[in-house]
């Protein structure tokens, strides 16, 4: 049976699919594709603006009480291009499909699909929800624990996924080995990494590309404390004092009597808001930057009326320079990965470019007539933001 000629749109609809097979944790959150670039290509540093859901609060009596809408959007900046760089032959593209995918596009995309699924989970370090289990094995009950975060978060019952990291699964599969799980789940196990079904969670994926970081240098009490109160809306610097120590991107801290309220009654419930250091904090009297900002009113409203008071202890999780290990518990729609067009060059015989579930990928090849070869670029241009951050939460274990 004789071959048939590979074309360029074909081998890149391949390779578009080899790599969403790949990406588990991309593959299960928010992905735009903008299409607003798709004729003329997108530009590194092209902007999309995410509009965030208004919230409102509740009137009770029968005055009036119209409340202004002022939408919130979050900037996502698609500045990052990555890509694979091949040499093939003409004759190589004479193989079946299945064999060009087998002997180049499967190890061009899987370690393409690792640096970009690597760059996206960066994010997991905005989510200041966590489940402080460190220093022993995750259990089934700390994944239940971020799942109650989420609920109390109103994260929608579907689409909740928990991606784990290599010890974490051993740990969680070893501790549920003797329960009964279906054939079909064992299997992808085994084939994808896939623990299964529970827990309130749709999707269940190990994950090595979970990377653990390190606090800073200050103790689970710190010693810090807060110089100022903190009450006016969209505030992100708590002003601190009384100790010289430093906090990392990524640490989790709290303030004493700073309680998170339900998000829609806003009644306080009675648990202390967690919040998550944005900047380096090299030490001594300051503010520290956090995330979520600070709302005491509104329908924004997050924290109860009185805000971080002055005076208060600042608490840490983990002690001074502490390992987290995370896992990651989220709902879709906490995080979003963004892909835009390239610009198709002219001038070259072989090119195409395909969108495939919000993931755009181009593909060009030239001819080198110096070396007698065919060079080949594969090229993807994206950005990621955490655009819901209280949709997810971090499992800190081991």
């Amino acid at each position: 049976m004789s071959n048939t000629i590979l074309t360029p749109t074909a081998v890149t609809r391949k390779a578009l699919a080899i790599l969403h097979q790949k990406l588990s944790f991309i593959g299960s959150i928010n992905r735009q594709y903008d299409d607003s670039f798709a004729n003329a290509g997108a530009k590194i540093g092209s902007t999309l603006q995410i509009r965030n859901p208004n919230q409102f609060t509740v009137r009770t009596g029968k005055i009036l009480a119209a409340q202004d809408v002022g939408e919130l959007s979050t900037a996502l900046t698609m500045g990052t291009q990555k890509g694979v760089d091949v040499n093939f032959s003409s004759a190589e593209l004479t193989l079946s499909l299945d064999d060009f995918a087998d002997r180049i596009l499967e190890p061009a995309m899987a370690v393409l699909a690792s640096n970009i699924e690597a760059d996206a989970l960066n994010m997991a370090n905005d989510v200041y929800n966590t489940v402080n289990g460190l220093g022993s094995a995750i259990t089934l009950n700390k994944c239940l624990q971020a799942r109650k975060m989420l609920v109390d978060n109103l994260a929608p019952g579907s689409q909740r996924t928990l991606l784990i990291n290599t010890q974490d699964n051993l740990d969680l599969v070893d501790s549920l080995k003797g329960l009964f799980q279906d054939s079909t789940q064992i299997s992808k196990q085994y084939r994808e990494g896939k623990v299964g079904t529970t827990a309130g969670f749709g999707d269940i994926y190990e994950n090595t590309l979970l990377t653990s970081s390190t606090t800073g240098t200050a103790l689970a009490t710190t010693g810090y404390t807060t110089s100022s109160a903190v009450t006016a809306n969209g505030s992100t610097a708590v002003p601190v004092t009384g100790a010289a120590t430093t906090f990392a991107v990524g640490d989790v801290v709290t303030f004493v009597g700073c309680n998170r309220v339900h998000p829609e009654t806003k009644t306080d419930t009675g648990v202390l808001q967690q919040f998550v250091v944005t900047a380096a904090y090299a030490g001594g009297a300051g503010s520290i930057s956090v995330s979520p900002a600070i709302y005491t009113t509104t329908g924004r409203q997050n924290v109860v009326a009185a805000g971080i008071a002055n005076g208060v202890a600042v608490v840490k999780v983990g002690g001074a320079s502490a390992v987290y290990k995370p896992s990651l518990a989220y709902h879709k729609d906490a995080f979003a990965f963004v892909t835009a067009d390239l610009l198709l060059p002219n001038g070259v015989d072989f090119k195409a470019r395909e969108v495939y579930d919000g993931l755009s990928m181009r593909i060009v090849r030239a001819y080198d007539i110096n070396n007698d070869a065919f060079p080949c670029r594969i090229d993807m241009l994206y950005g990621y933001k955490t655009i819901r951050a209280q949709l997810a939460a971090r499992i800190l274990s081991n």
